[in-house]
């Protein structure tokens, strides 16, 4: 009996349950991140929350999609779980990166923010008087 349809649905059904648990979880607990990098506009950081999650929806649901396609026919049940062992792996693997890659950036840009706030506020400088004339050209 041919079982690579069979790993075909389990791996669709954990790939897909797996990333719509580490969305969930990732937007649940980001919220206070993404709202103190963007300085307490909370509008705003719900905004670039939704946006974050529809993205990592849309490219972890499109690799897994993308590498659902087996060249190797599974006859027996080891053959199974080797192939599913191997390909949720790589899945969890693009899971962590994604969401390393956001926390990275995400921190990126609240270290930048708390520099800003915490930089002194100098006085404007006013425009300095010219100290020379140039001739005109071609004279």
């Amino acid at each position: 009996m041919d079982l690579t349809v069979v790993a075909y649905v389990i791996y669709l059904v954990v790939s897909i349950g797996l990333t719509v648990w580490v969305a969930r979880t990732l937007s649940r607990n980001g919220r206070i991140f993404i709202a103190d990098v963007l300085q307490g506009n909370e509008k705003l950081a719900e905004a670039v929350n939704h946006l974050l999650v529809v993205g990592f929806y849309l490219v972890n649901i499109g690799f897994v999609t993308l590498y659902l396609r087996s060249a190797d026919t599974i006859l027996e049940a080891r053959g199974l779980f080797e192939a599913l062992s191997v390909k949720l792996g790589v899945v969890l693997l693009v899971l962590g990166v994604m969401h390393l890659g956001n926390v990275w950036v995400l921190n990126r840009m609240r270290r930048r923010g708390i520099m800003e706030r915490q930089a002194p506020q100098l006085p404007p400088v006013p425009p300095l008087p010219p100290q020379g004339w140039t001739a005109p050209a071609g004279a």
